[in-house]
This record gives structure tokens, sequence and C-alpha cells, in this order.
């Protein structure tokens, strides 16, 4: 059980199925850009710019848009547009701050609102959306 409140964080987020993806990361470094490629690989959109993240009883972390965001993603020299979201648990977290070089990488985390989650770093491929999606979907092997 956690007595952490909600965290309201720059940030975006999808979710396949009911599992979701905290995406983190510099203003101006692709969250948004990611989340859509996302959605066009099947995820649904849980939050774009900022993201309530809000620990559960039982040690989950549930992802949410704040009200005056709810359904919106911006689509850089596009505009704004509206788009069907709903909240998600999260399952794992992406930074785009920091970028993998290792083929097969140690296993990092990142705790936000006093719940820990797996980390994945940014990978500097054109497959790296594509990967995000297989992870989401099947998960990550033990070393």
């Amino acid at each position: 059980m956690t007595g952490s409140d909600p965290v309201n964080i720059h940030a975006s987020a999808v979710a396949f199925g009911t599992t979701g993806l905290l995406i983190l990361g510099a203003s101006g470094s692709g969250k948004s850009s990611l989340a859509l490629e996302l959605m066009a690989m099947g995820a649904r959109l849980v939050a774009d710019d900022r993201v309530v993240a809000t620990p559960d009883l039982n040690g989950g972390l549930r992802l949410s848009a704040p009200p005056p965001l709810e359904g919106l993603i911006e689509a850089r020299g596009v505009g704004l547009l509206r788009i069907h979201y709903a909240p998600a648990m999260a399952l794992w977290a992406v930074t785009l701050d920091e970028v993998e070089t290792a083929r097969l990488p140690e296993r990092h985390e990142t705790v936000i609102a006093d719940v820990a989650l797996p980390l994945i770093r940014k990978v500097e491929s054109p497959a790296f959306p594509a990967m995000l999606c297989a992870l989401m979907n099947g998960g990550r092997a033990a070393p």
C-alpha cells in the first residue's frame, strides 16, 4: 500500500489494452511524436503533455489526463488533434532524455509518486516505436 498523492507530470502516455507506457522527456524531445507513432501501431492515447500519475492501493500507478487536456494530443505543424482516450495502469516508462547504447541493456527503473517502474532508454533506431510496441504486447525475456 502506498500513501503517496497523485502527481501531475510533464509527460505523455499511451496504452496497449489496459497497460500503460509513460513517455518521459524534456520539452521538445518527441514525446507527442512517439505517442502518435505508437497510436498508429494500435496504442490508445492516455494523455499528452501532462499526465496525472496516481498510486493505487496495490502498488500500481494509474495514468490519466488532467481534465483540460483529455483527448487532446499535439501534432506539431498540424495542430491539436482530438483523439479517443482512456486511463491505464503503468507497466513501463520510457525516457527520451537518455540514449541506450548497449545491445542487451541492464535493467533500469524510475520512481513516480513512490511507485517504481521499469525504464527503457531511447534507442536511436527507426524501429524504436516498433520495439516499444512489441515490448508492450509481449514483455521482455529474462536475461
